[in-house]
């Protein structure tokens, strides 16, 4: 028998650190914070010298704000979920 003729060790699968479900609601919340803060882009005017009320509309003040803080929610809950808790 030769040295290298022993039986090799079952080899290991990598273990991920969250399952295939947080990274979904991971991807999910990273989602809505973009969504968020593309909602909240544009709405200036083209002349720097005209006032535009358009920055101060339900979309920018409320609506993109609050989209983001729930991303960052959903990202927060991703983390803290444990997979092997049914």
């Amino acid at each position: 028998m030769k040295k290298n003729d022993q039986p090799s060790a079952p080899v290991k699968q990598p273990e991920f650190l969250f399952d295939k479900v947080n990274y979904k609601i991971l991807l999910i919340g990273i989602g809505v914070i973009a969504l968020g803060f593309i909602l909240m882009s544009g709405g200036g005017s083209d002349d720097p010298k005209v006032y535009s009320d358009a920055i101060f509309n339900f979309r920018r003040i409320r609506l993109a704000p609050t989209l983001v803080l729930i991303g960052f929610g959903i990202t927060i809950y991703s983390t803290l979920k444990n997979p092997k808790k049914a």
